[in-house]
């Protein structure tokens, strides 16, 4: 067996203590079908220093979950790591500016279809109030830039006041009732070919879509029309060789297709909804190495 590297969160991260053991125990059943060992290591044990990685062959970000919440010492991570020439998938460089979503409007000059979307260096009251005329909608969410899981993410009715906003750069963006009623598609893509479909809905009055809100995910068997013609245009737009892309996507009110997020850190792979896809992902890495 091969042995390469899984980074997981900081132990004195209680955040995700519950879930990412699970999440590490789908992802090494999967690796281990194609004869590959996942060796989990908390990547805030190896932000100024990469001896601790360099015996691996290979190694995957895959649950580098809470970098949002200690951005700066991920980024001094990702320079660690670029300069020293470690092997890892997907690369420090492409970690580093993907962790910030201003990405979304470097995709949409490109011609990406992403929410109308204003950016904010420090978003107050003023900077919501005059948004809802501007999309010209009665509900908007307020993102910060650097997030993961929602964190700080607030949906807001119209004389609504603004309370546990993010703080520093955010976007804002008009709230898309299709959340509720269609959910929200994720494609997900090993070595650039199309692995599976999944689709996640929120529950009733909730518009988080993630597990640990109440979220529920379904694999689909093929993805929507339309979703597939937007998924590889990003990859287009993002021109990057990647092991391993998560592209999330909405319909609008029109039935088009929004690109909500391309996540090609640590991606859950919903391996759970969809266990096929962990032996499509290990060949993938096998024939990396």
């Amino acid at each position: 067996m091969t042995e390469i590297a899984v980074l997981t969160p900081a132990p004195s991260d209680p955040s995700y203590a519950g879930q990412w053991p699970g999440v590490l125990e789908r992802l090494s059943e999967a690796l281990a079908t194609s004869g590959l060992t996942a060796v989990p290591t908390p990547w805030t044990d190896h932000v100024g220093d990469a001896a601790g990685l360099m015996r691996f062959p290979l190694v995957l970000p895959l649950i580098a979950w809470g970098y949002h919440r200690d951005h700066d010492r991920w980024m001094q991570a990702c320079e660690t790591w670029a300069a020293a020439g470690l092997r890892m998938l997907n690369p420090p460089s492409v970690l580093a500016w993907n962790s910030d979503k201003s990405y979304l409007g470097l995709l949409a000059e490109q011609g990406v279809a992403i929410p109308d979307t204003v950016w904010i260096d420090s978003p107050t009251q003023d900077h919501a109030d005059a948004a809802f005329d501007r999309f010209g909608t009665d509900r908007i969410v307020v993102k910060p830039r650097v997030s993961g899981g929602a964190y700080r993410t607030l949906r807001l009715a119209r004389g609504e006041a603004m309370q546990g906003a993010p703080e520093g750069p955010a976007m804002i963006q008009p709230y898309l009732p299709t959340i509720e009623s269609e959910g929200e598609t994720s494609l997900l893509f090993f070595g650039g070919k199309l692995s599976h479909v999944v689709n996640k809905r929120p529950v009733p009055g909730e518009f988080r879509v993630q597990v640990q809100y109440g979220g529920g995910y379904a694999a689909l068997a093929e993805p929507p029309a339309g979703a597939l013609a937007l998924a590889e245009q990003t990859l287009a737009a993002i021109g990057e060789d990647l092991l391993y892309a998560r592209i999330d996507m909405a319909p609008d009110a029109h039935g088009g297709w929004l690109l909500m997020e391309a996540e090609l850190i640590e991606p859950d792979f919903y391996l759970s909804s969809a266990p096929e896809g962990g032996k499509r992902f290990a060949k993938a890495v096998r024939a990396r190495l």
